[in-house]
């Protein structure tokens, strides 16, 4: 064989081990992360073309499905169909032809039957010669308590309002009711018009008011004085106070190492809080600024985010539902030479009640005191409870998780009977059910931006000694209305639990 000759075989047998290299790894290795793709058209187009599996919440003549996929004629044989579209549409996210989101994305190899638990199913319908179904996925959520967050969160924030609401059971992370607004709905999205499909898209998406953000888990604002439970927490667990303790408090207070009216703390005319040293639980009662402010500067700012951190904040934590923003108790901040530098105590005070750059979502302020409801042990919030077969066998069921124990049970009593006294005696009155001891915190949190109003918070658990639900509410916009924690998140959160202790 001449050269020339030889070259060329050489050549052409590296192109061929180089096309079965590619082969095989895309075969083999990359095959499954190509398949769950949701930019995969040939995925998304066999989607379509078979019946998916249900996506349901309740139990018995209570259960609801909220999402299922129903026979259409064209060529994609069925249609996603989302029958209570605004109530869940955060929760169920939708369907398209090459996107996915919330519940459909993330438990789209059940739904799509395509799930390895699935496998038998699959060969039976294979040796019937049947279509292959996908499989349910029944959700934590409770009907009645996701239908009263709905329907009270509306009416206080508006059609135009914005804000949310969830609920967890402390015991076990379920979470029992998951709400956001401004909302939308998902069929306008699952059409198989795709021209109508994209429009409906694109004016979603380019709403100022961001009804495609489920705020419960994605958006992230200072919590204001809900945050105080942390800074309690805090100083109980480090033993720098009890809750049957004095604590100091005052009036005003200039932030140490400033000057100037901007950097004084006050308590927004409550005089209950004037005095140099109050009770603890006048303290938590009245939300007394300078009194957890001076706690978090005692405690210093490692041991302020080691509790915070303990509760959730800083890390990820859902795994059955994304994306969602990390909750932020700030590790560093910039120093005048531009490299990262401890906070200060002025910025520490202000962390003390939830300002400065603490930063949280719903869900994260809900796991706060859903971990103090449960003696201080810290569970991992879940929205899946179980993977079922299209024939609505159960296949797997979720098993709780405990993440830590957040605080001790000691501490744990001592902040809910402060939390106790601020729904018996305090600004948390809102939320006060007859016959039930309730533990709850108000939060009306300033945005840094003159001008604007603030945003409103409240967190509670009840009944307070054997808590069944945690709730946190958030309103970011209630527009002609004045935002307060407790007028407008109290009677919200208060729904919410009455839902769930009735049920």
């Amino acid at each position: 064989m001449n050269r020339p000759i030889r070259t060329v075989s050489i050549f052409c047998m590296f192109l061929f081990l180089a096309l079965m290299v590619n082969i095989t790894y895309l075969q083999f290795w990359h095959a499954e992360e190509l398949n769950t793709d949701p930019l995969n058209a040939r995925v998304a187009e066999a989607a379509f073309s078979r019946e998916r599996g249900e996506i349901l919440a309740g139990e018995g003549r209570d259960q609801v499905t909220l999402a299922r996929s129903e026979e259409f004629d064209d060529r994609y044989k069925y249609l996603r169909v989302y029958p209570k579209p605004r109530l869940y549409a955060n929760i169920t996210g939708f369907l398209t032809l090459g996107t996915q989101t919330g519940i459909e994305r993330s438990q789209n190899t059940v739904l799509s039957g395509e799930d390895p638990r699935l496998f038998v199913t699959r060969l039976i319908d294979l040796a019937q010669n049947q279509s292959n179904k996908g499989g349910n996925v029944l959700t934590t959520l409770d009907p009645a308590a996701q239908q009263a967050a709905y329907d009270a969160l509306l009416s206080t924030v508006g059609p135009e309002g914005e804000g949310s609401v969830v609920a967890i059971e402390p015991k076990t992370g379920r979470i029992l009711a998951m709400v956001s607004l401004p909302t939308y709905d998902p069929n306008d999205l699952a059409t198989h018009d795709f021209d109508a499909s994209e429009q409906a898209y694109e004016r979603l998406d380019e709403d100022d008011r961001e009804p495609l953000v489920n705020r419960a888990i994605q958006t992230r604002l200072f919590p204001g004085s809900t945050f105080k439970v942390v800074t309690a927490a805090a100083a109980i667990e480090n033993g720098l106070y009890s809750s049957d303790d004095n604590v100091p408090s005052g009036a005003t207070w200039q932030t140490p190492g400033t000057t100037g009216e901007s950097n004084v703390i006050d308590n927004e005319g409550r005089f209950q809080c004037s005095p140099e040293e109050v009770s603890f639980l006048t303290a938590m009662a009245y939300s007394c600024n300078t009194a957890f402010a001076k706690m978090a500067v005692e405690l210093g700012p490692e041991k302020m985010r080691e509790q915070a951190e303990a509760f959730g904040f800083n890390s990820d934590y859902l795994n059955d539902l994304s994306p969602q923003a990390q909750s932020v108790y700030p590790e560093s901040v910039e120093g005048a030479d531009g490299s990262q530098v401890e906070l200060n105590d002025a910025q520490t005070a202000q962390t003390g009640f939830g300002q400065f750059e603490v930063q949280s979502t719903p869900l994260q302020m809900a796991m706060v005191v859903s971990a103090l409801a449960n003696r201080g042990t810290l569970m991992r919030p879940y929205l899946v409870e179980e993977v079922q077969s299209a024939e609505y066998e159960t296949l797997e069921t979720t098993e709780p998780e405990e993440l830590r124990d957040a605080v001790s049970p000691t501490t744990a009593d001592q902040v809910t009977d402060l939390m106790v006294e601020t729904v018996a005696n305090g600004t948390a009155s809102p939320a006060a059910i007859p016959g039930v001891s309730i533990a709850g915190k108000t939060g009306t949190a300033q945005r840094g931006v003159e001008g604007l109003p603030p945003y409103g918070w409240f967190v509670s658990f009840g009944p307070a000694e054997d808590a069944e639900v945690a709730v946190a509410v958030m309103i970011q916009e209630a527009p002609g209305k004045e935002i307060a924690g407790g007028a407008l998140g109290g009677p919200i959160a208060k729904a919410v639990m009455e839902a769930v202790l009735n049920d």
